[in-house]
């Protein structure tokens, strides 16, 4: 199968509704921490996915952790290039008619707070040192496109309205 690793970042609204002492911000504050390592409960649907694109399995290292602010998912996930390929064009391609995806422009580097509010996901894509690694940088609010707007965003798809 194909070896992605993806490592998170999330707020402490991503950690859920449910009241815990973990998740107020005044105890995250000053600290960072990696939960659901052994297994998050996502990790089999992102899974799938993955391996519905790609037409083949996938498995994945899925690694999140609790950061301290309220809402905004940080991730840079890892995978190996099997050829050669100019990534920048083929993300700017990929997304040029997508309104919800902002590719950067090469060496950039998303920031959570551009996206705060906002259903837009921004990438940035790297080859460091032009090596076989693409290093994949995104950003998004997850109490917007990660949720609600998500959502009335797949319903507008769905009854063929503008996005």
């Amino acid at each position: 199968p194909i070896q992605l690793i993806a490592d998170t970042k999330s707020g402490v609204s991503g950690a859920g509704r449910k009241a815990a002492v973990g998740s107020l911000l005044a105890e995250a504050s000053e600290n960072m921490k990696a939960y659901a390592v052994a297994g998050h409960r996502h990790l089999p649907e992102i899974e799938q996915g993955l391996s519905d694109v790609c037409k083949q399995a996938v498995s994945l290292t899925f690694v999140p952790h609790l950061t301290p602010m309220i809402r905004g998912i940080h991730a840079t996930l890892y995978g190996k290039l099997t050829k050669s390929v100019d990534l920048q064009q083929l993300f700017e391609q990929r997304y040029a008619n997508e309104p919800f995806v902002d590719v950067l422009p090469a060496g950039s580097h998303p920031e959570t707070r551009s996206v705060r509010g906002a259903n837009v996901c921004r990438i940035a894509v790297h080859q460091p040192q032009h090596r076989d690694t693409v290093v994949v940088l995104s950003a998004i609010d997850n109490l917007v496109k990660g949720a609600s707007g998500q959502a009335v965003q797949n319903m507008n798809i769905m009854f063929g309205l503008d996005e």
